[in-house]
């Protein structure tokens, strides 16, 4: 079973970056995509980015070019590099599988503000 447990939020000022990092508790070698969720407050939760087991990315409008998704297949980690950040990224960054099956982990807050 798929238990995500995300790590590296903090609080950032604008322009700044950040790496967030996702440990799975099982192999992810066989999932065909993961991906980086967030949910900020009083909006939905989205996808942001997604990367398959053979590292091809995508990512939602207006994070390609600040955000880069990685997954390392045998660490079993998913890492979310996110460069040049705004206020408007400020929310709380899950990862998941894509399309979700798993349940959602605690995440990790991310704010960006000066």
């Amino acid at each position: 079973q798929v238990r995500p447990v995300e790590s590296g939020g903090g609080l950032v000022q604008p322009g700044g970056s950040l790496r967030l990092s996702c440990a799975v508790s099982r192999s992810i070698f066989s999932i065909n995509a993961m991906g980086w969720y967030r949910q900020a407050p009083g909006k939905q939760r989205e996808l942001v980015a997604s990367v398959t087991t053979t590292g091809t990315t995508d990512y939602a409008y207006g994070m390609e070019g600040r955000f880069t998704i990685s997954r390392d297949n045998e660490q079993n980690t998913v890492n979310l590099q996110m460069n040049s950040l705004k206020p408007e990224d400020t929310a709380v960054y899950y990862c998941n599988t894509y399309p979700r099956t798993a349940s959602w982990g605690q995440g990790t807050q991310v704010t960006v503000s000066s």
